[in-house]
């Protein structure tokens, strides 16, 4: 009788055992690791890129290195491109995506997003003597996108079937592919065009229109709900006490616009 009692709790403690297994999730993976892989472009200044001693940086950098510390673990890099970003969350790469990553219905059927922390204008940009005015006067142009990126997604949608879109892995190939002339008008984020003006002012680009205002949120891999939940309490504080307005003041030399301060 006593050896049938024994194999019985034996049993229930291997149950046991697998059902703490089947429950465990990212959040408690990260707290028993005491490190957390946080994917981080750094070919979008000044959202990420290296500094001059060519280590990680920009206001994604700042942003990762800040919820890591708060939680008491460590900040592991993982470098991706806007390609791989998704990716990299869905092969259990990365525990988290802080890196321009906008808020679209297509990427929210793949993976959870949290509460906006940051924001993204996207536009057209081309030389100074290039009339543009709408996505309707690319009818006949070749245009210059990241693949993978909202810009992307929205060029490919609604752009005229006159347009030839070459797609480049990352902003970097891109910006060489216009400044050696493969390209005359691309898309990019805002920022980047004075970044681009720089390095070759006889090209004389500009910003031509806007295509997009974006809300950036931080990417969770699907249904790790109390993952999204510890981050979404984070942007939640760190909004209120005014440390990510400060991040992206830092960089941008404004405050964070209204639609992420008061969502």
């Amino acid at each position: 009788m006593n050896r049938v009692l024994s194999g019985i709790a034996v049993a229930a403690m291997a149950i046991m055992g697998l059902a703490q297994v089947a429950n465990a999730d990212a959040l408690d993976d990260i707290k028993k690791s005491g490190k957390i892989r946080i994917a981080v472009d750094l070919g979008v200044p000044p959202y990420g890129m290296t500094d001059d001693k060519m280590q990680p940086a920009g206001s994604d950098i700042e942003t990762a290195k800040l919820l890591a510390k708060d939680w008491g673990v460590e900040f592991v890099h993982v470098p991706t491109t806007g390609a791989s970003r998704i990716p990299s969350l869905q092969t259990g790469k990365a525990d988290l995506v802080i890196s321009t990553l906008s808020i679209t219905p297509e990427r929210a059927k793949v993976i959870d997003f949290s509460k906006a922390y940051a924001a993204l204008r996207t536009v057209i940009a081309a030389p100074k003597g290039v009339t543009l005015k709408s996505v309707a006067d690319l009818d006949g142009k070749t245009v210059g996108t990241v693949r993978g990126t909202t810009h992307d997604t929205q060029l490919t949608k609604e752009g005229p079937k006159g347009m030839k879109l070459v797609r480049f892995e990352d902003d970097a190939t891109e910006q060489q592919a216009f400044l050696s002339g493969q390209v005359d008008i691309f898309s990019t984020a805002e920022m980047l065009v004075s970044q681009v003006d720089k390095k070759n002012p006889a090209r004389q680009v500009e910003v031509k229109f806007v295509l997009d205002n974006f809300k950036l949120a931080v990417g969770v891999k699907k249904d790790e709900t109390r993952l999204l939940e510890e981050v979404n309490k984070w942007i939640d504080a760190k909004l209120k006490d005014g440390t990510l307005n400060a991040i992206y003041k830092k960089q941008f030399g404004t405050d964070l616009p209204d639609l992420i301060l008061k969502q």
